[in-house]
This record gives structure tokens, C-alpha cells and sequence, in this order.
């Protein structure tokens, strides 16, 4: 049986690249070849590569009080389908050059929500759609007093509206189950939570 990841990235041959759009986000095209699993090479082919960068994502949690804080906020990639375009989501930031994702995490956590982060602890790095962008989430749990949360934060010359909303651990969950939260950075950081909530809870009580 052949083990995995037997390529690597000095096994891509990149032809030629150009950049096709440039605007808030960057579009490049790239003429590339690369081994297939059978021993042949791939023919040339092209793709578009939306190189969109970094961004870092934290789960706030109150360990002591079992709530989460949730951000609401319009998203245009949720227009169109048969759902509300405002969406409960993560403390959450694109990740500056000459930042590490902590110093993302606290950031965002006070201007999106008014929030100091006790302590972060790594949930997982994750590729958001690796078919064609390059973004990569570094996603955190945050542990947070609730006691006062909630309000109107965001910065408006980034045309940023956010509500805050503290709710039950429980009701975190059951919104993943019912669909009310549909993202991926959510989702993902809220059923790590269901893993590791006595853990957490367990200095708590």
C-alpha cells in the first residue's frame, strides 16, 4: 500500500503566472503541470487562484458562566441563497504582515466585540477551500468573562456592523444542528468545543 503524500511542492511545475485582477482581493492564472499517482505527467493545464491571505478565527468562551459569544454580521456570499445574508460567526481578522494569529486574536477580540482574551489555545489550522484560494484559517478557543458582553462593535471605515450575542453552550450547539450557524470556522470550533467543554468547565466548578 502506497503511503500518502509521496509529492511535494517542488513536484508542481508552474509554467507561467499572471495576475488577472487586482482590486481588494488579487486573482492570479497559472499554467501548470504536475506528476499524477499513475507515474504519468499531467497535461498542461490552467487555473485561476484567488489569493486572498490569512485570516485568524477565535471561539470565545466563558469556561465559568457555559456561554459563547457569536458575532452577527452581513456577509455578501451568503446573498443570494435561501437563507439571511447576516451571519453568527467567530471573533475573526485578516492576519496583517508582521503578526502572529495571537496578536490577530486580541485584536479582533476587542474591536469586534469589546472582548480580552484570559488565555487562546490552538483548535486547529485549517485550508478554507484549497481548489482555488490560497487562504488559510489558524483557528482559537478564547477564554472570556461573558458578564457584560454584547452591543454594537465594529470599525466603520471598514465597514464593519456587528452585533454581539452571548448565548448558551447548549444553544451554540443546537444552532449547528438546526442550521442557524453554517460556517465552517464555527462549526468547526463549537463541535471542538463539545469535545473539550469539561475539560474547560472543569476549573470552573
Amino acid at each position: 500500500m502506497v503511503e500518502p503524500f509521496q509529492f511535494k511542492a517542488s513536484d508542481v511545475t508552474i509554467e507561467k503566472r499572471e495576475t488577472v485582477f487586482q482590486g481588494f482581493f488579487r486573482m492570479d492564472k497559472l499554467w501548470l503541470t504536475h506528476p499524477r499517482f499513475d507515474g504519468r505527467n499531467m497535461p498542461r493545464f490552467t487555473r485561476e487562484l484567488f489569493l486572498r491571505g490569512d485570516a485568524t478565527c477565535v471561539l470565545p468562551y466563558d469556561p465559568c458562566r457555559d456561554e459563547v459569544v457569536l458575532l452577527e454580521q452581513f456577509r455578501l456570499g451568503a446573498l443570494g441563497r435561501d437563507q439571511s445574508p447576516w451571519l453568527l460567526e467567530l471573533v475573526a481578522g485578516m492576519n496583517e504582515d508582521g503578526e502572529s494569529s495571537e496578536d490577530v486574536a486580541r485584536r479582533e477580540g476587542q474591536e469586534e466585540a469589546g472582548l480580552s482574551f484570559r488565555k487562546l489555545e490552538k483548535i486547529c489550522d485549517y485550508l478554507v477551500s484549497p481548489g482555488g484560494t490560497t487562504e488559510m484559517i489558524y483557528l482559537y478557543y478564547g477564554q472570556v468573562s461573558t458578564r457584560g458582553a454584547g452591543g454594537l462593535y465594529g470599525l466603520e471605515h471598514e465597514h464593519e456592523d456587528i452585533r454581539v450575542h452571548v448565548v448558551s453552550a447548549d444553544e451554540a450547539i443546537a444552532m449547528i444542528g438546526d442550521g442557524r450557524i453554517n460556517n465552517a470556522a464555527a462549526i468547526i470550533a463549537i463541535q471542538w468545543l463539545q469535545l473539550n467543554r469539561t475539560r474547560l468547565r472543569a476549573g470552573f466548578q
